[in-house]
């Protein structure tokens, strides 16, 4: 239940209490025309019943004035949606401690961060390793995005990194949709080396689909270690080289599709990166929110009205007050 003019209600007290001077005749005496045989107790105790009456009338009518009603259903907000795919590099080189802890969890945070801030557009995940997989198809839920995001995990997928056919799934789920607005966030820290696709092909995809792409490079360029199994003193860790990436083609892939392209070699520069992308795809609501409503004051109204005629009729017809 929702109130439309809560305040409305000290209009009714107000009522109230000038009624209840009146009734109790505070500043003048009544004057009673009553049978012999009824006793002032009687009249006591009826007067007293006659009184409830009326203010549980005024009560009513009080209510009635703050304008109950209830909420039947919500009309949809007339809001331009954005599609956005996170496709998501899953390799074993995303365990990479140059950025700690790893890669792979800095970028699953904060994407986490960028979908919250985006609420009312529809989200989904891709992950790609040597295989590319839908971990999320487009949805508008941010509590199933944001768990889907934290649990992306590497080693199911094969070893190698196919940029191209993560991409190019993407823009095959994302070219049906309605939506005008449809964007894809890539995010890799390696080469493409295998796949059927290459990453300009998936490009050439989303531009003839309307697609824009932003690639980001997430890495650094000095060496790093990624975890590759348990030993006799505990973890083992494999050296890899740093600046193990390909900037040229990430370019190439933003530019062909009206995107931008990215280095991140930090949290922080990853989450200034989404930070921009978010401002650049701003969602614009053009209309607020419609709620069609169930008034519910009449019957109080009516009701707290026949009341206060009832409790009047009383006073005149039992306790044969006159003015």
């Amino acid at each position: 239940m929702e109130y439309k003019s809560i305040e409305f209600a000290i209009l009714g007290v107000l009522g109230f209490l000038f009624w209840t001077l009146e009734f109790w005749k505070v500043f003048k005496k009544p004057q009673l025309v009553a049978p012999a045989t009824i006793s002032k107790k009687n009249l006591s105790t009826s007067r007293g019943l006659i009184f409830v009456i009326g203010a549980l009338g005024w009560f009513l009518i009080s209510f009635a004035m703050t304008g109950p009603r209830k909420p039947l259903k919500f009309i949809p907000s007339n809001i331009e949606v954005n599609d956005i795919f996170f496709v998501v590099d899953v390799s074993r080189s995303m365990l990479a401690d140059d950025i700690k802890p790893n890669r792979l969890e800095v970028a699953k945070e904060k994407l986490r961060e960028f979908a919250r801030l985006r609420p009312t557009d529809r989200v989904g995940v891709i992950i790609f390793s040597e295989r590319v997989f839908t971990m999320l198809p487009l949805t508008t839920d941010p509590s199933l995005v944001d768990k889907i995001l934290s649990d992306i995990r590497v080693g199911f997928l094969g070893s190698g990194t196919n940029i191209g056919d993560g991409l190019a799934l993407a823009v095959a789920r994302a070219k049906d949709s309605k939506t005008k607005n449809k964007v894809v966030v890539l995010l890799t820290d390696g080469v493409n080396n295998v796949g059927k696709v290459t990453p300009i092909q998936a490009a050439e995809l989303a531009k003839d689909s309307n697609i824009r792409v932003y690639t980001i490079t997430l890495g650094t360029r000095s060496d790093a270690k990624i975890p590759v199994g348990k030993g006799l003193f505990g973890t083992q860790y494999q050296t890899i080289p740093g600046g193990s990436f390909d900037l040229k083609t990430m370019k190439q892939i933003s530019d062909m599709t009206n995107g931008k392209s990215y280095m991140a070699e930090s949290e922080q520069s990853l989450k200034d990166i989404l930070g921009e992308i978010q401002g650049l795809e701003k969602t614009e609501i053009k209309s607020q929110n419609q709620v069609v409503y169930d008034e519910r004051f009449f019957p109080y109204l009516l009701w707290g009205l026949i009341l206060l005629v009832g409790c009047e009729l009383l006073r005149k017809n039992v306790l044969r007050e006159v003015a």
